[in-house]
């Protein structure tokens, strides 16, 4: 899964995407994560989610946005479920999310509504990272994502979201640390 990346020593941490079912952030309806070591994507999860109980209504502008209606989450698991089999796949890490106070905001939320205690997470924001690193006329994140030679794939897909999250992440981290390119060969 590694896509013949040249690794960045240290560089840990699992990037997540939601997308919520309404505008309230406490209703999750997809997450997708990408776990990151030494700079290389090793490992991939997603869930489609029913949102909490009373925040489960999905808004025509959310469905248009990223294609989930209410009839594919049916089956799935509430969100609290979910939040603890993603909570094992992340273990320790730092998260990363592209605008992160609204993926840690999905969660803190989400959290909340269910029920649940809210805990401490460590996070940090490819947003405001890409920010301070590129220059460029958008700092969404597939433009982001291709700055850092990715190709992002469909936008709103929690699971590509993700991995464009990852990549941005590991190529700062190339760029500040004077890692290896990412096109350099790894023996």
């Amino acid at each position: 899964m590694s896509g013949g990346r040249a690794p960045v020593p240290g560089l840990d941490f699992t990037a997540i995407d939601f997308e919520t079912a309404n505008g309230f952030r406490g209703s999750p309806c997809a997450v997708g994560a990408v776990r990151v070591r030494d700079g290389v994507m090793v490992d991939r999860a997603e869930w489609l989610i029913r949102p909490p109980v009373g925040f489960d209504r999905f808004d025509p502008r959310n469905v248009r946005i990223h294609g989930i209606t209410e009839d594919r989450v049916l089956a799935a698991p509430r969100f609290a479920q979910v939040y603890d089999e993603l909570a094992d796949f992340v273990g320790t890490d730092v998260l990363a999310a592209h605008n992160a106070g609204f993926d840690v905001g999905v969660i803190e939320s989400g959290l909340e509504v269910s029920g649940r205690d809210v805990p401490g997470l460590e996070f940090v924001c490819t947003l405001v990272l890409a920010r301070r690193v590129y220059d460029l006329p958008s700092y969404a994140l597939p433009s982001a994502a291709r700055e850092a030679g990715f190709t992002p794939g469909r936008h709103h897909d929690a699971l590509a979201d993700a991995e464009a999250c990852a990549a941005i992440l590991v190529d700062i981290g190339r760029r500040v640390l004077g890692a290896p390119p990412a096109d350099a060969d790894v023996l």
